[in-house]
């Protein structure tokens, strides 16, 4: 597997101006602003997002490790700790009374313990997680497949999209991820409660993150929430379908 990184679209033409002496970076800066540009970099992300799917098979999987691949470490980012009274209160019970709704364009929303979670049908995959940033760690996860979970609550043929919506927030702005049915029903696209043959930690997510292993690091969201199914992203967040997309023009889709 290939250590790719994904700039986001303003750092990448930003990096462009600079590369050519930094002569054009306001330029550069009025160019991704304006609604031509951004219309222009939406039909990029949309080629990306689409030479993947032609290039690589539906169930394509990402590369499996064995234990002695392991890394000894692995490394937090984003929010570590989120401080908000009811997660602390979670923390105090150990997360036994954590909900993770599923909603949205289904037939039966039901609400999911972290008890039945783990009692589910369960996948372990050891994978590698390529952050944004540029490292890399490869680690044992955990949990059911969120296929067969949106399939129990009668997912709708209209949806389009699962948005995860997390516990942790930047300032006031909680985080949101979201990904298309592809790789909803990917056999790896699991919602991990165990990390290296343990309970995800706290800084990794815990109780429940999603595992997503064909894209980089930010979309698997931590803290998992809540998993709403819709049939658009326009009106969730800034429309562009997560945290990181909307604050900072992150690419939507970030395969691998």
């Amino acid at each position: 597997m290939s250590n790719k990184l994904i700039l986001p679209r303003r750092r990448f033409l930003s990096g462009m101006a600079a590369g050519a002496g930094g002569l054009m970076l306001s330029g550069c800066d009025a160019l991704v602003q304006s609604e031509s540009a951004a219309s222009v970099l939406d039909q990029v992300d949309g080629l990306n997002h689409g030479l993947q799917r032609a290039l690589s098979p539906r169930n394509a999987l990402a590369t499996e490790y064995s234990e002695r691949d392991m890394s000894p470490t692995f490394r937090t980012n984003g929010n570590d700790f989120p401080k908000s009274a009811e997660y602390l209160r979670h923390m105090a019970t150990n997360f036994a009374d954590w909900r993770i709704p599923v909603t949205g364009m289904v037939a039966r929303p039901f609400a999911l313990s972290l008890d039945q979670i783990r009692h589910m049908p369960q996948r372990a995959q050891i994978t590698r997680h390529d952050c944004v940033e540029g490292w890399s760690a490869i680690g044992k996860w955990q949990g059911p497949q969120l296929g067969p979970i949106l399939k129990l609550a009668g997912l709708s043929d209209q949806a389009r999209y699962i948005v995860f919506r997390c516990a942790d927030k930047f300032g006031d702005t909680p985080y949101y991820e979201s990904i298309d049915m592809v790789d909803a029903f990917h056999p790896q696209t699991i919602l991990a409660w165990s990390m290296n043959g343990d309970t995800v930690p706290i800084g990794n997510g815990a109780p429940v993150r999603m595992r997503i292993e064909r894209q980089l690091g930010y979309k698997n969201a931590k803290y998992v929430n809540g998993i709403e199914a819709v049939a658009s992203l326009d009106t969730i967040g800034e429309g562009k379908g997560g945290y990181w997309e909307d604050v900072a023009d992150y690419e939507w889709y970030a395969g691998i």
